[in-house]
C-alpha cells in the first residue's frame, strides 16, 4: 500500500489532496511502527480460501479453525470488535466473529488462505444491478461511476475499487470482492479487462473527489474487475469498494 500513497501522492494535483495524502502516508507509517491499526474500523473478516483437493484436516474443521484465530486475534491485538451477533437484535459477539469464509476447491495439496478485515464505511457504499445485455460496456462504466460519485467521501477514498462482471446476483457480489485481494497495479490477464481497468482508474479520478472528499486527481488508487460467464438475459454488474486502509494478507500452506 505504501507504494501506491507514494504514486498517489506524486499524481494528486490538489494542495489540500496533497495535505490530505500526506497525513495518510503519515498515519501508515506510525501504524507500523507503533503496530497499531491504520484506522479504528478493523471491520469484518473475510476470508478466501483456495483448499487443495488432496488436503486433509485433523481435529476441527476448517472454519471453526478461522473462527477460532479471528477471536484470538482481535482480543490479543485489542482491534475493535465489530460483528453482531443478529442483524436486528444487535448484541456484539465480542470477538469479530463469525468471519465470512469463502471456500474453492482447487487441485493440488496446498493451502492458501486470503484474509481482509473489510471496514463498514466503504462496505455500505458498495452496489449491485443487475443490467441488460444491452446495457453492454457504457452501462457497466456508468455504473461504476454512479457507485463512487453517490459515495463520496463516505467510503473513505482514495478507493480500490472491486469490479465483478457476469454469473448471476450473488456471484457478482463475489467476484467483486474477490477483485479487492488482486496486488495493485496488477492488471487483469485479459488485455481488454485491463484497458477497461485503467480507462476506469483515468474516468474515476476524473470525476473530482479526492483523498478523504476533499477534492482533488486521485480518487480511486486501483480498480481491479473480475468476471464469470453468465445468462444470456442478464449482465449482473457488482462493485465493491475498499478505503485506503485496505488492508490484506495472504498465506499458504
Amino acid at each position: 500500500m505504501s507504494i501506491g500513497f507514494q504514486k498517489a501522492l506524486q499524481q494528486e494535483e490538489s494542495p489540500i489532496g496533497i495535505e490530505v495524502l500526506t497525513q495518510i502516508i503519515e498515519n501508515a507509517q506510525i501504524a507500523t511502527t507503533e503496530f497499531v491499526p491504520m484506522c479504528q474500523d478493523t471491520g469484518v473478516t473475510v476470508v478466501f480460501v483456495e483448499l487443495g483437493e488432496e488436503v486433509c484436516f485433523e481435529g476441527s474443521g476448517l472454519i471453526e479453525a478461522i473462527n477460532r484465530g479471528v477471536a484470538e486475534g482481535y482480543q490479543a491485538g485489542y482491534l475493535r470488535k465489530s460483528m453482531v451477533r443478529d442483524p436486528l437484535r444487535r448484541q456484539n459477539t465480542q470477538d469479530n466473529t463469525p468471519a465470512i469464509v469463502h471456500i474453492d476447491l482447487v487441485p493440488g495439496d496446498k493451502l492458501k488462505i486470503m484474509v481482509a478485515a473489510k471496514g463498514g464505511g466503504a462496505e455500505n457504499m458498495s452496489a449491485l444491478r443487475m443490467l441488460r445485455p444491452v446495457d453492454g460496456l457504457l452501462g457497466i462504466i456508468n455504473f461504476v461511476l454512479e457507485v463512487v460519485k453517490k459515495a463520496g467521501p463516505n467510503a473513505c477514498p482514495p478507493l480500490v475499487v472491486g469490479v465483478g462482471i457476469g454469473g448471476n446476483l450473488e456471484k457478482s457480489a463475489l467476484l467483486a470482492k474477490k477483485a479487492l485481494f488482486r496486488p495493485l497495479g496488477q492488471r487483469h490477464p485479459d488485455p481488454f479487462y485491463a484497458q477497461l481497468e485503467e480507462e476506469l482508474i483515468e474516468k474515476i479520478n476524473k470525476l473530482g473527489i479526492g483523498p478523504q472528499g476533499m477534492g482533488g486527481t486521485v480518487t480511486t488508487l486501483d480498480v481491479h474487475i473480475e468476471v464469470f460467464p453468465c445468462h444470456i438475459a442478464s449482465l449482473p454488474v457488482a462493485v465493491n469498494l475498499d478505503c485506503h486502509a485496505h488492508r490484506h494478507k495472504e498465506v499458504v500452506f
